[in-house]
């Protein structure tokens, strides 16, 4: 059995899938017995076990289980436009970085960094992990994210379970091309 297979799967239905909506708007929490039922159908020996490998193991902290393992949810990235998940609002560092490639640059510059299908736009503690990200997408490219000062002006920054740092919106004069990408 694929895991990351069964993992993609998961991502999809806790993060995008609306036909049927798996997820409760408020917290984003699924019904493990649920999900493990949906996910049988294609992999007819999911279980139990096996979710609770795929949570463990997921080397991004993806996915969170209530304190009793009755509900799952995904950690962030939802598309789905009126999930809330609670999440931390503390003081972030000075800089945040955000991945992405060089073929989205022009508009990034012009328009700021904004959501596109997401409900916020991810940031990175460290400049490995938005080199990571903006791999996914082409030849990477990372912004430096003047975080300090964006949460000075008024926008508000939020951190997930597993260390993404979330926002609605960067304006253009709060970031700039980081010049090594190591």
């Amino acid at each position: 059995m694929d895991k990351t297979e069964i993992s993609k799967k998961l991502s999809f239905l806790l993060r995008h899938s609306t036909e049927p909506l798996y997820i409760d708007l408020d917290g984003g929490w699924a019904d493990v017995s649920v999900v493990i039922d949906t996910l049988k159908k294609k992999y007819p020996d999911m279980n139990m076990d096996i979710l609770e490998q795929i949570v463990a193991e997921d080397a991004k902290g993806r996915y969170s289980f209530d304190s009793e393992h009755n509900m799952i949810r995904a950690n962030q990235g939802h598309s789905i436009p009126d999930v809330i998940i609670e999440m931390e609002e503390p003081d972030p560092p000075e800089f945040l970085f955000h991945g992405t490639a060089t073929r989205f640059l022009d508009s990034i510059l012009k328009e700021g960094l904004k959501p596109m299908s997401r409900q916020y736009v991810h940031l990175s503690p460290d400049i490995k992990t938005a080199v990571e990200v903006g791999k996914r997408h082409g030849k990477p490219v990372v912004l430096v994210i003047r975080a300090k000062d964006l949460v000075d002006s008024g926008n508000r920054l939020y951190r997930s379970l597993n260390g993404v740092w979330l926002t609605k919106y960067v304006p253009t004069d709060f970031f700039k091309i980081c010049n090594s990408l190591y």
